[in-house]
């Protein structure tokens, strides 16, 4: 069966944008972590930043009409998420963050998109193409730059830098097995995600016998935590479900220069000509996912499944009475079909190369 091509010609800008803005919330928030957490423990610190997270997630939840909601048989794989990126991955973030600068924490960050970028290819089987190779290869190329510019400063602890490379692998994982729930409402994963995260960590600081923060510096690690990880996690769902895990990782890492310029303007004054080369390098790599067209004749089998969706998209051909405008949510149906338009490895482009 052919089919009418997709009005959404370049699905990567959208997924881009979306990836952009979850890397900005989060880099934003790194140095913010290391200036409030201060003075209070790791698991009080990760504590503190998923409670912000959840609260965000419930305030963005979305209606059962207007997203898929979450199913029981989703539980075990949101337990996975919470265990890796709201329990392992904000620990030792936190806990190195008070070991090394937050330009050098910052850039670290960088090897998230390694660690995501290998995950989806061994999980999923994500494509990658010429372009995708090179982008991947410029952002590897300008946060190695930036990192071993930090390191011949001397101002980076090995064990503070190991560390954030274990937050980073964590978070590579979370990030990959987060990829199967992008169909599901953003906010709902966020808040469910984010609760477990947070009464872990809760107990964690209660056995660790940590001390409790100062009541302005918990609040502040509060909205940290909801913009930095709760709105943050949301865009970055949002960018996989258009975008596939493997390049909404790559473009995630502008999250560390975000960070490392905003650490400067803190008063870290660790910014130098390799750190801009690296950062050019970083944006370089961005670009090309942001203008990233990959189209050819391909087919999908029948399926049926539950999602929030637009009847533009070249997917969607069924029918309502009445028709519905914009987004919305429902269980539909998926007949045969074979075309060629620009796409990415969404949740309907799942085919091998």
């Amino acid at each position: 069966m052919k089919h009418r091509r997709s009005s959404q010609a370049r699905p990567a800008v959208l997924g881009g944008f979306l990836a952009l803005i979850a890397a900005a919330l989060f880099g934003i928030s790194t140095p913010f972590v290391q200036l409030l957490g201060r003075g209070t423990g790791p698991f009080g610190t990760a504590c503190l930043l998923y409670a912000g997270a959840g609260l965000a997630g419930c305030l963005v939840r979305k209606s059962p009409g207007s997203e898929a909601r979450l199913r029981r048989l989703d539980l075990p794989r949101i337990g996975a998420l919470a265990l890796f990126g709201a329990v392992i991955g904000p620990v030792a973030l936190a806990w190195g963050l008070q070991q090394v600068s937050g330009t050098a924490a910052s850039l670290m960050l960088a090897l998230e998109a390694v660690f995501t970028a290998v995950l989806a290819r061994l999980m999923y089987g994500e494509s990658m193409d010429q372009r995708v190779l090179l982008a991947m290869l410029l952002l590897a190329a300008g946060g190695a730059i930036l990192v071993l510019d930090q390191g011949h400063l001397g101002s980076a602890p090995t064990a503070g830098l190991l560390a954030v490379v274990v937050a980073t692998a964590a978070w590579g994982m979370d990030n990959s097995l987060s990829r199967a729930l992008a169909d599901r409402d953003p906010g709902q994963v966020v808040a469910a995600k984010s609760a477990l995260g947070a009464v872990a960590t809760a107990l964690l600081a209660w056995s660790a016998k940590e001390s409790l923060p100062a009541v302005t510096t918990g609040a502040g690690l509060v909205l940290v935590g909801a913009a930095g990880y709760g709105l943050s996690l949301r865009f970055y769902l949002l960018a996989q479900r258009s975008f596939g895990a493997a390049r909404t990782g790559s473009v995630f890492t502008a999250a560390p220069f975000i960070g490392a310029f905003v650490a400067w303007g803190l008063g870290d004054r660790a910014f130098t000509a390799w750190l801009g080369m690296g950062g050019l390098l970083m944006a370089m790599g961005v670009l090309l996912h942001v203008l990233e067209q990959h189209a050819h004749d391909h087919s999908h089998e029948a399926m049926d499944h539950e999602h929030a969706h637009n009847h533009d998209d070249g997917h969607h051909g069924h029918t309502h009475d009445p028709m519905p405008v914009g987004a919305h949510n429902h269980w539909h149906v998926h007949l045969p079909l074979q075309h060629a338009h620009p796409h990415a490895p969404d949740v309907h482009h799942q085919h091998s190369h």
